[in-house]
């Protein structure tokens, strides 16, 4: 014990934990069931959703807020999940403790992990999993996975080319059951003011050259009618790169470039998008658009809000953003002047060649299991249940997700699984239910976010971006093109940070930004090339080769 204490000290040191930000309620009583646990450790049933013949306790901890919200009596303790999971799986859950904060999770991690005393199931972040599995501290859930996990789990598990599983996978062994997500919901959209475009009578943007077209007139032909020399052409925030508000990871895709990703190389090897060859034209091209005045001459102290504020203040007109910006801050805009019009179109291309929206793995928490824990598959029937309650044949959505009163009672489950295609599947199921008036195989968050669309359609104009997210047209019109056409570019790289990125990418990524600010505004391109160079001896390569070899362990 002393040894693995040691060990587990170190790992304290700086750690946060990855739980789940749910709302806190003080503990309560155990949750009803009609039976306790045996001591004696239940014999696994097999399937993915039988029921141990004799309840069973698994421990684990976890996180709350103060957004959290229960039905009646409910708490954190004993709720319709926990309920769910003794009744239906014979699984006792108990929580070793509940932290009400960041900064009180961090410390009570510190202090479990001081003292050896990990529970059965440890939500942890990439860092985290990485850490205790090279310390030999949680078990190879390989077998757990491939025996336990249910059909529409797998599903949800592989259906990102496997990059979610495999993020959780080290030396070819599964160590942890990933928190599974949307990468496609990270894909860039072109948002443009279609009321300017109407305005001013120009096409909708097709290639790249409309795009430039585009932020032309909108900075040269007062789209908003004042008279005044007051609107930029492009949006765009001091962080450069990405998606959010304003970022132009979907810009330099539209040159075949990835900023900040990791893609393959005509050998076949992983290499860092940004200091590829394709990123000197892309560069060059917003340099020749900042020197015409096309871009915010501010924009290098401007981050994502506050060029945000400027596309609600009419300032901003044309921008690659996220699915989610008519939610914030478009529908600000939409609010103060009425005849606000944002449309919501796909990345474009410089040449002939699809522009491919980069995406990275959405995987942000883990279940790992502690080394010799009785009951390993236990996490895998309860992130099972969690599937089945959300999507399988028993779905019970207005009793496990969100009730009709409105509380997210999904946030009362610790372990959770998302259908990579959760939002997209919102999309589809509402504007079908548009079209049809059918709403009789809607779910209830389905339904709800139908009845805004229709609101919206009734004049009401506060639920315009539930229109423009989920309706027809909107940005997941756009991203149901990319999904059908097989366009998302997945990073390839997808695990823990490497050694060499833990000490030397956060001083690489500042160079990097700093770079290409410079060339923005002006600096030779030749500042690229340096750019490389320096990028490649301090550290670069060193973290090429710990990428490469981390792709051949996955195999």
């Amino acid at each position: 014990m002393k040894s693995v204490k040691a060990t587990l000290s170190l790992l304290a040191i700086g750690s946060t934990l990855a739980v789940s930000a749910c709302s806190s309620s003080s503990p309560s009583s155990s949750p009803s069931g009609t039976s306790k646990p045996d001591a004696a450790a239940s014999a696994a049933p097999a399937g993915p959703l039988s029921k141990y013949p004799s309840p069973v306790e698994v421990t684990t901890v976890r996180s709350v807020d103060a957004s959290i919200k229960f039905k009646g009596s409910d708490t954190i303790d004993n709720n319709e999940w926990t309920r769910a999971y003794l009744d239906e799986l014979g699984i006792k859950l108990k929580y070793n403790w509940i932290a009400t904060s960041g900064e009180d999770a961090t410390q009570k991690m510190n202090v479990m992990i001081a003292s050896g005393e990990l529970p059965d199931i440890i939500p942890v972040s990439a860092i985290q999993l990485k850490q205790l599995v090279e310390a030999g501290l949680v078990e190879d859930l390989s077998d757990v996975y491939a025996k336990y996990a249910s059909p529409l789990a797998k599903k949800f598990m592989e259906g990102d080319n496997t990059a979610q599983l495999d993020s959780a996978k080290f030396n070819g062994k599964l160590m942890a059951i990933p928190n599974t997500n949307s990468s496609i919901d990270g894909a860039s959209i072109l948002w443009v003011r279609a009321d300017w475009l109407k305005k001013l009578n120009l096409p909708e943007p097709k290639t790249m050259d409309d795009v430039y077209k585009i932020a032309e007139a909108f900075t040269k032909m007062d789209p908003d009618g004042n008279g005044k020399n007051d609107t930029f052409g492009l949006g765009i925030n001091k962080g450069i790169g990405g998606g959010g508000i304003m970022g132009l990871g979907g810009y330099f895709n539209g040159f075949h470039a990835y900023m900040g990703s990791w893609v393959k190389d005509a050998s076949g090897n992983l290499a860092y998008g940004s200091i590829l060859p394709e990123m000197k034209p892309a560069l060059l091209k917003l340099q020749e658009m900042y020197k015409a005045g096309l871009l915010d001459k501010e924009f290098g102290v401007k981050d994502g809000n506050k060029t945000g504020e400027d596309a609600v203040a009419g300032k901003i007109g044309l921008y690659y953003g996220a699915m989610w910006n008519p939610i914030n801050p478009l529908q600000k805009g939409k609010d103060l002047d009425p005849k606000m019009e944002w449309g919501a179109y796909p990345i474009v291309s410089v040449d002939g060649s699809p522009a491919k929206p980069q995406v990275g793995n959405p995987v942000f928490a883990y279940y790992a299991v502690k080394k010799g824990s009785k009951h390993p598959e236990a996490v895998m029937k309860m992130v099972n249940l969690f599937i089945e309650k959300g999507w399988g044949e028993k779905q019970d959505f207005d009793n496990f997700f969100s009730s009709k009163e409105g509380i997210e009672l999904f946030k009362h489950a610790p372990f959770n699984a998302w259908s990579p295609q959760k939002n997209l599947d919102v999309h589809l199921a509402v504007v079908n239910s548009l079209k049809t008036g059918d709403v009789s195989k809607l779910n209830g968050e389905q339904k709800a976010t139908y009845d805004k669309i229709k609101q919206f359609e009734a004049g009401d104009n506060k639920t315009w971006n539930q229109a423009r997210v989920f309706g027809e047209p909107s940005s997941f019109t756009v991203i149901n093109q990319y999904q059908k056409n097989k366009l998302p570019l997945m990073s390839e790289f997808f695990g823990a940070p490497t050694k060499t990125m833990g000490e030397k990418k956060a001083t690489l990524d500042k160079m990097e930004l700093e770079t290409f600010t410079k060339i923005i505004m002006g600096e030779p391109i030749a500042a690229f090339d340096k750019f490389v160079e320096d990028w490649k001896k301090l550290g670069g390569n060193d973290m090429t080769k710990e990428v490469n070899e981390w792709a051949k362990s996955i195999k």
